[in-house]
């Protein structure tokens, strides 16, 4: 499906493949940024639950929820492409409440590197579709996805930094 929208960064790792998609592939680790408190959330977190697939095969769902700024929002993705150890992706689906972007398709691919993988976190996105938040989408839509990506790429990075 086409987005209106796409972002992207890579970045090596001094890992295998292996080793880095069983590191991404746990929700935990991998969008912990969302269940923390920060300003990109308004000082809000979301709460994360996932279901008896726990995102980690096709057709399994993950969903999200919060109150940003005193607006409550939603959202409900399933896992599409679970490719061990090169690729996963997720989207959006169904009704969900979000502030700056809209549906969305979000995942990573890992390739072999001389030294050690090439990660790449990319999310393709459409803006909302009220004029309402459509207009936060304009000015802030790239930002937050910028900042979802960065916040992705710097946790595997840190992770496996840290273990040596």
């Amino acid at each position: 499906m086409e987005r209106e929208r796409h972002l992207e960064e890579s970045i090596v790792v001094g890992a295998s493949p292996d080793v880095i998609f069983t590191y991404a592939d746990d929700h935990r680790n991998f969008s912990a940024h969302m269940n923390q408190s920060s300003w990109m959330m308004g000082g809000s977190k979301m709460e994360t639950h996932t279901d008896e697939g726990k995102g980690k095969k096709v057709g399994s769902h993950i969903t999200m929820s919060g109150n940003v700024l005193g607006v409550n929002l939603f959202l409900d993705e399933v896992i599409t492409i679970h490719d061990v150890p090169y690729q996963k992706e997720w989207q959006t689906v169904g009704n969900i409440n979000l502030l700056v972007i809209d549906h969305y398709s979000l995942g990573f691919k890992i390739k072999p590197d001389a030294a050690g993988s090439q990660f790449t976190v990319y999310i393709d996105y459409d803006l909302p579709k009220s004029w309402k938040t459509r207009a936060l989408g304009i000015l802030f839509g790239g930002m937050y996805a910028k900042w979802c990506v960065q916040q992705m790429t710097t946790g595997v990075k840190d992770h496996f930094l840290n273990q040596g």
